[in-house]
C-alpha cells in the first residue's frame, strides 16, 4: 500500500485543476427555466477549500482524452443510479430515472483517467461508477438485502441520515480519516462486487462495502458516503495534495 500522498511545501500559485462530473437538467433561476449543467455547490466548495480549481464537467460522450489532459485531478459525484444493464443486471424496480449520458461519459473519463494515473475519487455514484467500470457488480435496493444489522442508508427525500463505518488499517483510506468515522449517507444502492483490482477498505454495521481503492494506484479511491455534506474535507484536501504531485510530475 503506497501513502498518502501530501505536498505541505507546494507553490501557492501551482493550483491543480480538479474536474467534477456533475448533471445536465431542467433548472430554475430568476425568470429562466433552461436545462443547466447542474452540481451541488458543496462539491466546489470544497475543491475551493482545499486549494484546488474546481472545473465541472458535464455529460458530453466525446472528448475524454483532451477533458482528462487539462487535470490534475477527478471526482466522479454523486447522482443517478446507473443503468442495471453495464453489469449485467436486469433494472430493478427500485432503481430510479438513469442518465445513459452520464454513464457514458463517466466510463469514458474513468479510461483515460486511468491510462494517465490520473487522481481520482468517486463519492457515492462515482464508487458505484467506479466498481461497475472494474467489471464489479451492484445491490440494486439495499432495503431487500439480507443483514445481520440493521443500518439505515437513505432518509426521507432530500434527507441525509448517518451511521458508522469501519476502516482497514493499512489502506490509504485508514491514513487520510483513520479507523472509524460517523458518516452522511443517502444512497440504496452500493457495491456488491468491487471489481478487478479494487479492494473493499471500508464498511457499515451491516456489512455493506463503504469504500474502495486499488492499492496499485497512488490515490484511486471511492466512498459510498457525502464527506462533502457535512463539512469532513480531509478527502478534498488528500485529492488535492496528490494532484498537485500530478501537476508537478507532468509538467
Amino acid at each position: 500500500m503506497r501513502s498518502q500522498v501530501r505536498d505541505d511545501q507546494a507553490d501557492p500559485g501551482d493550483i491543480p485543476v480538479i474536474g467534477i462530473s456533475c448533471d445536465l437538467e431542467l433548472a430554475r433561476w430568476g425568470t429562466w427555466e433552461r436545462r443547466a449543467a447542474l452540481l451541488p455547490a458543496v462539491y466546489v466548495e470544497a475543491v475551493a477549500g482545499t486549494g484546488g480549481r474546481p472545473v465541472l464537467l458535464p455529460p458530453i460522450v466525446h472528448g475524454a482524452a483532451e477533458t482528462v489532459a487539462a487535470l490534475d485531478g477527478l471526482i466522479l459525484a454523486g447522482g443517478a443510479d446507473i443503468e442495471a444493464e453495464r453489469y449485467g443486471r436486469t433494472q430493478h424496480p427500485k432503481t430510479r430515472v438513469s442518465r445513459p449520458d452520464r454513464d457514458a461519459t463517466e466510463i469514458g473519463l474513468l479510461a483515460e483517467a486511468e491510462q494517465a494515473g490520473l487522481p481520482v475519487l468517486g463519492i457515492c455514484r462515482g464508487v458505484e461508477l467506479i466498481c461497475v467500470f472494474r467489471s464489479g457488480d451492484l445491490h440494486q435496493h439495499l432495503p431487500e438485502r439480507p443483514s445481520d444489522a440493521d443500518t439505515v442508508h437513505q432518509g426521507a427525500p432530500g434527507q441525509y441520515v448517518q451511521h458508522d463505518v469501519t476502516v482497514a488499517e493499512g489502506s490509504l483510506l485508514a491514513s487520510i480519516i483513520g479507523s472509524a468515522r460517523a458518516v452522511s449517507s443517502y444512497h440504496h444502492q452500493a457495491p456488491a462486487q468491487p471489481g478487478r483490482g479494487l479492494v473493499a477498505v471500508a464498511h457499515a454495521p451491516d456489512g455493506t462495502i463503504e469504500a474502495v481503492e486499488d492499492p496499485e494506484r497512488d490515490f484511486y479511491l471511492g466512498v459510498l458516503w457525502h464527506p462533502e455534506f457535512d463539512g469532513q474535507l480531509e478527502l478534498f484536501d488528500a485529492l488535492a495534495a496528490a494532484a498537485r504531485v500530478y501537476r508537478k510530475a507532468r509538467a
